[in-house]
């Protein structure tokens, strides 16, 4: 092709990038076929769809939820919003006699299977027992 012919009818294409995963895009020509598909939705990120089987969707940070107002911005050096009543884990399943008896036992050597039998508990909550007590540093 001639220089004169590329300068008369070359037309700069507009690229769009399309998530496909967390590893690579996918690069597409935005032409009207295209812009049909984004907005029918086929290019839609699934993971910041819905969440469960409410149907509705989590905005994104800073979006405008559905009745039109922002939530307050709380400005430094202002006083806290009194909090809810503080969260406490919930309460283990076993008693701290059990806790100390189960380790004890598997101190000596017993199995969780053995312990469960000795203390009326079941193999998985000995088991719990143990890993929780490793976890914080208790074994």
């Amino acid at each position: 092709m001639s220089r004169e012919c590329q300068e008369k009818n070359a037309k700069g294409l507009t690229m769009v990038a399309v998530g496909v995963n967390k590893a690579a895009e996918q690069y597409l020509i935005l032409d009207e076929h295209t812009k049909e598909e984004l907005a029918s939705g086929k290019y839609h990120d699934q993971r910041r769809g819905s969440f469960g089987t409410s149907g509705t969707s989590v905005p994104s940070p800073g979006a405008t939820p559905a009745g039109g107002t922002r939530p307050a911005v709380r400005r430094a050096g202002s006083t806290p919003a009194p909090k809810a009543a503080a969260r406490q884990a919930p309460q283990p399943p076993w008693t701290g006699k059990q806790r100390r008896l189960a380790l004890l036992y598997n101190e000596q050597g017993l199995r969780p299977g053995e312990i469960a039998q000795k203390l009326g508990l079941s193999t998985y909550v000995v088991t719990q027992i143990i890993l929780t007590s490793r976890n914080r540093g208790k074994v």
